[in-house]
């Protein structure tokens, strides 16, 4: 029996990969060639189609089955956020819960690889990023599985200040993370790992965090992404200040490590709409 996504009775068919569309397919007494035809017209050749009635070139009678059948919407856009300065969020409603919790998942390794698929969307896997807070056995399955980009929200150089701003360190501490990353990559070619650091005002943005950032990093093939911190009600966190960002990062540029460096934009808007995998709250 398939494991198949379902949006009410019907089957979503924009949560299959290739091979199981081909097996439910098959399953209605059509030819896996017809399952390649349908695929490309949900992937590929700019269609993305939306519904039955875009399925141009497709039997009738598999139209009617997938009329019936079949669901094709995965998302809906909620929401459309303008800051002042331009930037713009679009917020989404996600059928596949796991994808909205931002955790790495049998949903979330499964749209990669659609995304990747060479009949499918045809991304470089090096333009697909998986962003994680450290799950640290989804991150080996992901490292095996996939040739996707991993993103780790590293946020703190410290387990007893990374205690506090994200609660996942209480499972899966700075050691075990850094540990298994260090270990796994050993096993990837020319493949770095993105460690995302939110700076917080006098909680981890001291020269001491930088060396120690340093320290932590040894022996992983990674880039270092410094991101200023988006302040919003209820956060007793601060963004750190633009220059000391920039010294920051050069003292890990001096060391030798790759860093980017991203300010805040679209401070207005973007603070009101929070990720669920966000950091901690400040305790009162």
């Amino acid at each position: 029996m398939l494991d198949i996504p379902m949006k009410g009775s019907k089957v979503l068919i924009k949560g299959m990969r290739y091979h199981e569309l081909e097996k439910w397919v098959q399953s209605y007494g059509y030819r896996p060639a017809q399952a390649l035809m349908l695929w490309k017209r949900l992937y590929g050749n700019n269609i993305w189609a939306h519904c039955s009635e875009e399925l141009e070139g497709l039997n009738k009678d598999f139209k009617r089955m997938l009329a019936e059948h079949a669901e094709f919407k995965a998302l809906e856009l909620k929401d459309m956020l303008t800051a002042s300065d331009g930037t713009r969020k679009v917020n989404m409603s996600l059928c596949l819960m796991a994808m909205l919790c931002i955790r790495l998942s049998e949903n979330v390794i499964k749209a990669a690889d659609i995304l990747v698929d060479e009949h499918g969307l045809q991304f470089s896997p090096r333009k697909v990023t998986i962003s994680t807070s450290g799950l640290v056995p989804q991150i080996k399955r992901l490292l095996k599985e996939s040739n996707c980009a991993l993103a780790v929200s590293l946020n703190a150089t410290t387990d007893e200040v990374r205690n506090w701003v994200m609660l996942i360190n209480r499972k899966y501490n700075l050691g075990l993370l850094l540990g298994t990353l260090r270990e796994e990559l050993r096993l990837k070619h020319k493949y770095k790992v993105l460690f995302e650091y939110v700076m917080l005002a006098g909680v981890n943005d001291s020269v001491e965090d930088a060396k120690q950032l340093i320290d932590l990093v040894q022996g992983i093939p990674c880039k270092i992404n410094l991101i200023s911190f988006n302040p919003h009600g209820g956060s007793q966190f601060k963004p750190t200040r633009d220059e000391k960002m920039v010294e920051f990062r050069n003292i890990l540029a001096k060391a030798g490590c790759v860093v980017l460096l991203r300010f805040s934009r679209g401070d207005d808007q973007m603070a009101a709409w929070r990720n669920p995998g966000s950091l901690a709250q400040s305790p009162t």
